[in-house]
C-alpha cells in the first residue's frame, strides 16, 4: 500500500526539518506532505529543502483543516500522521507506527511516547488518546464530520470516528522519542496560553462529537 506522511505545521521552522529528513529515510514512506498552516517562518522553506512536498495554506486554519488539505491532495492509501515538533523521531519509529496498518492487522496506530522526557511521557500515559503520531486508513479518514473545525481537538474527532466505525486501533511506543512543549517554543506565559486554548478546542471536538451520536 502507497503511503503518504502528513505533517501540518505551524511555525515550526526549528523542527520541521528534522522531522522530514526522518521520514524521507524510510522506505515504507512513498511521499512527505507537510501542510504550512499559515506559517510567519521559515517553515515552508525548511520542509521543502529537507524534502517534503508544501503545501501552503494562506492563513491559519488548525490542524484538522492542515490534515483535510493533505487528504484532498494525496493518494496514499495509508497516512501516516506527525507532529512537526518532533524531537529524535528515526526511521524506526515510522516503521512501528506503519506496519501493524500495512500488515492488515489495524485500521490506526496511536503512537505514545516511552523514554522521552519524564514531562511528555507522563502526559501520554495520561490521556495516550490525544497523540497525534498515528498511522491511519485513508478510508477512515475520508468524510470524518467536523474535522475542519476540529484544531487541537482532532484527535479526539480520530478516536471517535474509529470508535463509530468499528476500526481496529493499535497502540505503539516510541522510544527515546519526546516533542518541544509550547512553553519551551514561546516562552512560559504565552506558551501556557497556548496550552488553554488547545485544552478549550479538546473540549469543544469532544462537545460535537458527543453531539453527532454513536
Amino acid at each position: 500500500m502507497r503511503v503518504t506522511a502528513v505533517i501540518p505545521a505551524y511555525n515550526e521552522e526549528r523542527t520541521v526539518g528534522q522531522v522530514v529528513r526522518a521520514i524521507v529515510a524510510s522506505p515504507l514512506v512513498a511521499e512527505v506532505l507537510v501542510v504550512n498552516d499559515g506559517s510567519g517562518d521559515g517553515t515552508s522553506l525548511v520542509a521543502s529543502g529537507a524534502g517534503a512536498r508544501v503545501i501552503d495554506l494562506p492563513q491559519n486554519r488548525g490542524k484538522g483543516a492542515a490534515i483535510q488539505a493533505a487528504i484532498a491532495a494525496s493518494d496514499g492509501e495509508v497516512v501516516l500522521l506527525l507532529d512537526a515538533d518532533l524531537v529524535g523521531l528515526e526511521a524506526d519509529h515510522v516503521r512501528r507506527l506503519l506496519s501493524p496498518v500495512l500488515a492488515g492487522e489495524a485500521d490506526m496506530t496511536i503512537g505514545v511516547f516511552e523514554r522521552g522526557r519524564t514531562f511528555t511521557d507522563l502526559a501520554q500515559v495520561i490521556t495516550p488518546g490525544l497523540s497525534g503520531q498515528r498511522a491511519v486508513l485513508r478510508s477512515l479518514l475520508q468524510g470524518i464530520g467536523g474535522l475542519d473545525l476540529a484544531r487541537f481537538g482532532t484527535e479526539v474527532t480520530l478516536n471517535r470516528a474509529a470508535e463509530r466505525a468499528r476500526a481496529r486501533v493499535v497502540t505503539v511506543s516510541l522510544p527515546r522519542m519526546t516533542h518541544v512543549m509550547k512553553e519551551e517554543k514561546m516562552g512560559f506565559t504565552r506558551g501556557f496560553g497556548a496550552r488553554l486554548r488547545m485544552y478549550g478546542d479538546i473540549l469543544r471536538a469532544m462537545w460535537r462529537q458527543r453531539g453527532r451520536g454513536r
